[in-house]
């Protein structure tokens, strides 16, 4: 499967991905410039991304605890996710993702 991912550069890159991978630990390993300081525990909000429109609603709703560490991220707009809070599966093949803005 492919995840479809635009880095802070605008270049879009394909990468590869397995069903049940964590997004935020595949565009780490991509070195996509996630961050990724809590290790993906949904406690810091550094892989925050922008869900392409289309994909947004084929996702699950973001929990309690993700709504309140986008609360905190910056630049956050209706399709901000934590890619930590997304499991991959087959239903996501070709999910689109821009990565959001560094807040350092």
């Amino acid at each position: 499967m492919i995840v479809s991912v635009i880095d802070r550069e605008g270049k879009t890159h394909e990468l590869p991905a397995k069903p049940g991978q964590v997004l935020m630990r595949v565009l780490r390993d991509a070195d996509m410039g996630i961050k990724a300081e809590c290790d993906g525990c949904c406690a810091c909000a550094t892989c925050h991304i922008y869900v392409d429109n289309d994909w947004y609603a084929k996702l699950d709703t973001p929990a309690d605890e993700e709504q309140d560490m986008l609360d905190e991220a910056f630049d956050v707009q209706e399709n901000s996710r934590l890619s930590c809070q997304i499991t991959l599966s087959e239903a996501t093949d070709g999910l689109k993702v821009v990565i959001a803005p560094d807040w350092d």
